[in-house]
């Protein structure tokens, strides 16, 4: 048995202005900073043997901060692409609740939470998820099986994506899950890849 430990990253500066952020590599606020440590303190009774972050920076500065609350040392580290945030498109550095005026309530529903819904030049949750799972099921899941346990500091959709596959969420119910920034889910996998159980701290 091993943890799949996932960590939202903390508050970036641009979710501090309400800001879509996406693929713009933006770092933490101080806020976002305490949120990383306070993640670092939920989880620091689980030994960390592996870590991967996405390329953005905000993902790697939560791994920093955790570390330096956990404590942990000698950890393997991984980074990719894969993990990244959601492709906003046209939708980038615009502020969400403008956007929300525009197009109303159900549009704006659709543009932050849907499954499938286009965005111009950007990805839906989908697109994300078909990134997501297959890096999880070559470079992820076999570490898992090893008996690893393992960290993944990335973001509010890429997280998404695998929750939905590891929990079996239906393309009908997602839109309804949301992670806080420094939000926490910890899963406990056995030897064959399954979830055997799950919380959130």
């Amino acid at each position: 048995m091993a943890y799949l430990s996932l960590v939202r990253h903390g508050e970036s500066e641009w979710n501090a202005k309400g800001l879509w952020t996406g693929l713009t590599d933006i770092v933490l606020s101080e806020k976002g900073r305490q949120e990383a440590r306070l993640a670092g303190e939920k989880i620091k009774d689980i030994p960390i043997n592996v870590v991967y972050n996405s390329k953005l920076l905000r993902a790697k500065q939560t791994w920093e901060e955790i570390q330096k609350v956990a404590h942990y040392q000698n950890v393997e580290m991984f980074e990719d692409r894969a993990l990244n945030e959601r492709d906003y498109g046209i939708y980038t550095g615009r502020n969400k609740w403008d956007v929300k005026k525009e197009v109303g309530e159900e549009g704006f529903r659709k543009i932050r939470r849907s499954w499938d819904s286009p965005i111009p030049n950007g990805e839906s949750l989908k697109q994300v998820y078909q990134r997501v799972i297959p890096y999880y099921q070559s470079d992820i899941l076999p570490k898992l099986r090893e008996g690893k346990n393992i960290l993944i500091s990335a973001h509010g959709n890429s997280l998404r994506a695998l929750i939905k596959y590891l929990e079996d969420i239906s393309d009908a119910d997602i839109p309804n899950l949301e992670l806080p920034t420094g939000g926490v889910y910890i899963y406990q996998i056995n030897q064959n890849g399954q979830v055997i159980s799950n919380e959130i701290r």
